[in-house]
């Protein structure tokens, strides 16, 4: 350890990786008010697809609202995985 530490790849600031994980907990103290399982399992849910979006470079209400508009019509696990974040940006780019 202290010979990559002298190396310098070591980066001291974790600046990074605090800015990465801000909203999410910004937003734990939405949970304290999920009164209910499903409704923590609502919230888990909606989270998880905005921080995918963002993941995968998409506007997270771009890709909420195409999502919610072609969901009807996937009918196959083909068209399920053609609306998951990165098969939408893979399409858009």
């Amino acid at each position: 350890m202290l010979v990559y530490c002298e190396d310098g790849h070591l980066n001291i600031s974790n600046a990074a990786a605090e800015n990465a994980i801000r909203p999410f907990t910004v937003g734990s103290r939405n949970w304290l008010f999920a009164d209910s399982p499903k409704g923590a399992k609502a919230s888990a849910i909606y989270y998880s697809l905005i921080e995918s979006a963002k993941a995968n470079g998409l506007e997270p209400f771009e890709y909420l609202s195409h999502i919610l508009k072609e969901l009807p019509y996937a009918d196959t696990v083909e068209k399920l995985e053609q609306l998951l974040p990165w098969s939408v940006k893979a399409s858009k780019g």
